[in-house]
């Protein structure tokens, strides 16, 4: 799977580690910034996440900050995009299974580096499970 991150200097640290996670598990990795913790605007480097999954350039989006959610409402205001919030595993698998999320926003303020690389291999390993959610996730780009 092709999959496009970015962080903030807040979430620069776990971007890094997720990066590796995900190399580890043979997807391949489009890294949209931020380059180090260096203070930036959130903005610059999630939209261009969002636009890439919205485009269809990468099929999945991870996005982080200090808390999440400026870079998860950054990345829904992209049409196509659904990006949950994730703060435990219980959430990803719930973002991805109802809501066929393709982006997820973490906060690194707000978990463990470890939390974060569960939070994402279950986010990775959930299927959609279309059926009743699939009516709802159409109307969300009406």
């Amino acid at each position: 799977m092709t999959i496009a991150i970015g962080s903030d200097h807040a979430g620069f640290r776990y971007k890094e580690a997720i990066k590796q996670l995900l190399a580890n598990l043979g997807h391949t990795v489009v890294d949209k910034g931020t380059d180090s913790e260096t203070t930036v605007d959130y903005p610059r480097y999630i939209r261009p996440v969002a636009e890439a999954v919205a485009a269809a350039e990468v099929e999945r989006g991870i996005v982080l900050g200090g808390s999440g959610n400026g870079e998860a409402m950054m990345a829904n205001r992209i049409k196509g995009v659904r990006c949950a919030l994730c703060w435990n595993e219980e959430s990803a698998r719930l973002g991805r299974m109802h809501n066929n999320a393709n982006v997820i926003s973490l906060g690194q303020r707000m978990m463990t580096e470890d939390k974060a690389l569960n939070i994402v291999t279950i986010w990775l390993d959930t299927p959609f499970e279309g059926g009743r959610h699939q009516a709802r996730i159409e109307q969300l780009d009406m």
